[in-house]
Order: C-alpha cells, then sequence, then structure tokens
C-alpha cells in the first residue's frame, strides 16, 4: 500500500511542480517581457511626466478642484481618486443618499456655469471611482467655468476640447471620451503661451 501511494505521489508532485513553474513562473515573465517589449509605456502604467517629475497617469483620474481646470468625474474612492481604495460607493438607484448627493453636484454644476442638461458623469462617479475620462458632453459643459477662470475664449477652449476626444477602441470598444489629465496640461500649455 505504501509503494502504491509513493508511485502514485510521485508522477502528481512532479507535475505540481512543472506547473507551478510554468504557469506561476515562465507564463507571467514571458508576458511581461512581451509587454516591455511591444508597449513599454503602456505596460509601465501610461506615467506622463515633466522632466524628471511625475505628474500622474493616462489610466488613473485625480482631483482637480480649481475653476481654471476641467474637473473629472465625482470619486467614491476612498477620500476621492485614492488608488488603494478603489470602489464605487455601492448605492443603488433608490438610494435615498446617492439621489441627495446628485442634487447637490447637479446644484454645484449649475452654479460653476453648466448650462442646460448636466452631463451624467459630471456627477455621477464610476465603477472604480478613478476614472481619468470624462464624455465630450462633460468636458464642453464646463467650458463656460473654465474660459472665465483663465480669461481665454470660450471658442478656443471648445476646439481644445474637439481635438481632445478619443473615439472608441477599433471604433466599436467604449464611447468617445477625452482624459482630463491630458487635457488640462494643454490648457496649462496654452495659458503659458497667452499673454494675460
Amino acid at each position: 500500500m505504501g509503494s502504491e501511494l509513493r508511485s502514485a505521489l510521485r508522477p502528481a508532485l512532479a507535475l505540481l511542480l512543472l506547473f507551478t513553474l510554468l504557469l506561476g513562473l515562465g507564463y507571467p515573465l514571458l508576458t511581461l517581457a512581451i509587454g516591455q517589449a511591444l508597449f513599454p509605456r503602456q505596460a509601465n502604467g501610461s506615467l506622463i511626466r515633466d522632466g524628471e517629475r511625475l505628474v500622474g497617469s493616462e489610466l488613473v483620474g485625480q482631483a482637480f478642484t480649481s475653476p481654471a481646470y476641467f474637473h473629472p468625474r465625482p470619486s467614491a474612492a476612498g477620500q476621492g481618486y485614492d488608488a488603494a481604495a478603489s470602489s464605487g460607493s455601492n448605492l443603488g438607484p433608490t438610494s435615498r443618499a446617492l439621489a441627495d448627493r446628485i442634487r447637490a453636484d447637479v446644484a454645484a454644476q449649475r452654479s460653476a456655469g453648466v448650462r442646460g442638461a448636466v452631463p451624467a458623469d459630471l456627477v455621477t462617479a464610476s465603477g472604480s471611482g478613478l476614472d481619468p475620462d470624462v464624455s465630450p458632453a462633460a468636458a464642453l459643459a464646463q467650458v463656460p467655468r473654465v474660459a472665465a477662470a483663465r480669461g481665454l475664449p470660450e471658442a478656443l477652449l471648445r476646439a481644445m476640447v474637439e481635438r481632445s476626444v478619443r473615439q472608441p477602441t477599433l471604433g466599436l470598444l467604449g464611447a468617445p471620451r477625452v482624459n482630463i489629465l491630458l487635457l488640462n496640461r494643454q490648457l496649462d500649455g496654452v495659458t503659458a503661451q497667452s499673454p494675460r
């Protein structure tokens, strides 16, 4: 009986070791090497730098609260845009707390100069709470506030937003979107070039 158990365990342990090395070490290293070789920028987080200073990532939203900047979606991640606490609020469509928060956010958008219908992504958080993008409508709704705060013509900012729209991947995955960090960096570049 003992020799039968040993003879049955030997191939099982050999296969366990083989597949641990193959799938636990070999495959991850292979995918890492392919990612670094073919897509090094994306594989390292799509980081954005000013010289040596890290500014952010194209993939993770961050808070912009000044009226002189375009604002991202609200964040439910921790205290806001906390990557260590990434999640939504888990408040459902019948939640009184969610309805009250959205009502307050709509009022804040109105007082900030948003006219017409307030785009939903200006008052609702994404599932992760870290979405770096807004819809083109949400970016365009903020143009009057940013133009007034920066002393720039609205037409210039509208054109900048329209040039920043990224179309769905392969023409069908996702929706048109505007990356807020990249748009605000362009905005700083325009403001630096224009006389005050």
